[in-house]
């Protein structure tokens, strides 16, 4: 894993919508390596190998948290008969891209992950993400009409009363955003000294010329450069944890405490990094004056790509998480269990992603 998350924070660097659009589908794959379920990964593994794509319809843009796609059996009668899909997902980032999509749905109580097809008759895949951020990263609205899904591709089936087993996924969906970031502090880094470095003039300094021997500029190019330095390095320290519970799980000797660590260094790297990035793509625009406004450089994206996935599963939530835990000893997994023994309609809400 931290040679994945190395990886993602480079490709970050080139172009942050990049590692956004294969996150479902890393995430799909990471889910079925955790499954132990050895004929899924069969099935399903032959066809990443043969370079087939996934993208994912799980997030709802309603302010209702009740799962809005049903999935209805194609013979009431025979549920190896396969299921029938009906419903629509906003934020199905990659799915416009991808082969696959992986998706949730409810019947009656019962939540299901599921996997259908993207060219299925029945699927319709909207290019309408609207955000002022990662703008290619395709997020927008995938429907189902009447779509059938074989009963091989139903991944789990979870009943109201069921708690899912003890996962790192939730982690490493969130830490491959955190990864997105610090490759962009990166990329802020390396376009500010770009800039630097083709200037001949600068702000407010009589017979000055070469803003790059400028000691305030150097200040604030060696401030970008810290920056993008600890973002990577808590990213990839997060990676050796999710790592480390990876392997324990290979052996079956994975504990609770294993994952309750993921969670907890998860969120705290959350919390450091969303701010790192944000200051870095903020500051770089320090060092060229009103010309590194110009839209022809499109420097601002970086704080609008940042701002974007820092919008993701808001840090506030989980630095709150934070404070439970260190002063109650209550864990992120453990509120959420007891959340789920108030209310059962919360079984299909807490990260859906975790499901595949």
């Amino acid at each position: 894993l931290p040679v994945l998350f190395r990886l993602l924070i480079g490709l970050a660097e080139a172009d942050s919508n990049l590692p956004q659009i294969v996150r479902a589908h890393f995430g799909f794959v990471e889910g079925r390596l955790s499954s132990r379920d050895a004929a899924s990964q069969d099935y399903w593994f032959a066809k990443v190998v043969a370079g087939q794509l996934w993208g994912a319809a799980m997030a709802e843009r309603t302010d209702s948290s009740t799962n809005s796609v049903s999935l209805e059996p194609a013979d009431p009668q025979n549920e190896q008969a396969g299921w029938v899909l009906n419903g629509e997902k906003y934020y199905c980032t990659g799915t416009i891209y991808a082969d696959w999509v992986a998706a949730v749905a409810m019947h009656d109580k019962d939540f299901f992950s599921v996997v259908v097809a993207v060219d299925a008759p029945g699927v319709t895949r909207e290019d309408d993400w609207d955000g002022f951020g990662q703008r290619l990263s395709g997020s927008g609205t995938t429907r189902f009409d009447k779509v059938a899904v074989a009963h091989e591709h139903v991944l789990r089936r979870f009943k109201p009363s069921e708690l899912r087993a003890e996962s790192y996924i939730s982690s490493f969906y969130q830490l491959f955003h955190l990864a997105t970031l610090a490759g962009i502090a990166r990329a802020a880094l390396r376009d500010a000294t770009v800039f630097v470095q083709g200037r001949t003039r600068a702000f407010g300094v009589p017979g000055q010329s070469n803003p790059k021997e400028d000691p305030l500029v150097q200040r604030v190019i060696g401030r970008l450069s810290s920056l993008a330095y600890a973002s990577e390095t808590l990213v990839l320290t997060t990676a050796e944890v999710l790592e480390g519970v990876h392997q324990a799980e290979l052996t079956q000797s994975a504990q609770e405490a294993d994952y309750v660590e993921a969670d907890i260094r998860t969120f705290q790297a959350q919390q450091v990094v969303l701010e790192q990035v944000l200051e870095a793509t903020t500051l770089l625009f320090e060092v060229g004056g009103a010309s590194a406004t110009s839209q022809a450089r499109r420097l601002d994206r970086h704080w609008r790509n940042a701002r974007t996935l820092a919008s993701h599963n808001p840090a506030i939530y989980r630095e709150r998480a934070l404070g439970n835990y260190y002063l109650n000893g209550v864990s992120p997994g453990a509120a959420w269990r007891a959340l789920h023994e108030q209310d059962g309609t919360h079984s299909a809400t807490r990260d859906e992603a975790s499901a595949v």
